[in-house]
This record gives C-alpha cells, sequence and structure tokens, in this order.
C-alpha cells in the first residue's frame, strides 16, 4: 500500500515547522500574525513535492530562508517548478534575514509588483500538486 503525498507532505511540515532553524523563526516573527503590512502568511506549506517555508497565497509570494545547505541547481528547478503555477519565489539567505528593514521592503515591493490573485479562487496548496 503506497502512503498518501498528501499526509507524507503535511507530515514533514509540521516536523519542519518544529525544527526551524534561527534564520527561520527570525522571518516567522516579522510575517506571523499579519505583522507585515496585514499580509497573511502561512508557515512550511506543502507545494506538490515541495514545503515552503512561507507562502502568501494571496499574492502567490514563496518567501525561502536559504541556509548554508541549499543546492543552486536544485532550488532552480523547485523555483521553475513553482513558477510554472504561478508563485514567485524570494529567497533570502542568513546574513541577509540580519536585516529585516531590508527583507520587509523586498517583501513589500513583491507584493506590490503584481495583482492580488482573487481570493474566492485562491485553492488549497496540495491543488498545486
Amino acid at each position: 500500500m503506497r502512503a498518501d503525498p498528501m499526509t507524507n507532505g503535511v507530515n514533514r511540515a509540521r516536523r519542519l515547522r518544529q525544527t526551524a532553524p534561527a534564520t527561520e523563526r527570525k522571518l516567522w516573527a516579522m510575517l506571523r500574525d499579519r505583522r507585515l503590512s496585514a499580509l497573511k502568511f502561512r508557515r512550511q506549506v506543502p507545494i506538490g513535492p515541495y514545503v515552503a517555508d512561507f507562502v502568501c497565497l494571496r499574492h502567490r509570494l514563496i518567501i525561502e530562508a536559504d541556509g548554508p545547505f541549499h543546492d543552486p541547481l536544485r532550488d532552480g528547478a523547485r523555483d521553475a517548478w513553482l513558477s510554472a503555477r504561478g508563485f514567485r519565489v524570494l529567497r533570502f539567505a542568513n546574513r541577509e534575514v540580519d536585516q529585516p528593514g531590508r527583507v520587509a521592503q523586498a517583501i513589500l515591493d513583491a507584493t506590490a509588483a503584481a495583482p492580488a490573485a482573487d481570493l474566492g479562487a485562491t485553492p488549497h496548496p496540495s491543488a498545486f500538486g
């Protein structure tokens, strides 16, 4: 019997939330509870075969905290897959997260650059698999 990929993604996301590195915790402190310009972000969201660090579904914007172990080739393939499904990805290196004003401005610029999605038509992230 094959495991349900949806359940695997949810369980993986749950584990990632429980073991978040310091940079992700810093970003989450900035993004949670609509603290940044009332934007609603979700944390560790399964989207298809991936788990996004933070997602604003209204703007189809994914925020990634790139720690020291990110592979540019894998990240490129992942970003292309997400882009093909209408998402934009912003990546921040650890040293960038230590400059919260710049990170916040980059996120605000990204949300201003594209119109918000129709909230009534925003599907659950699992629909993008």
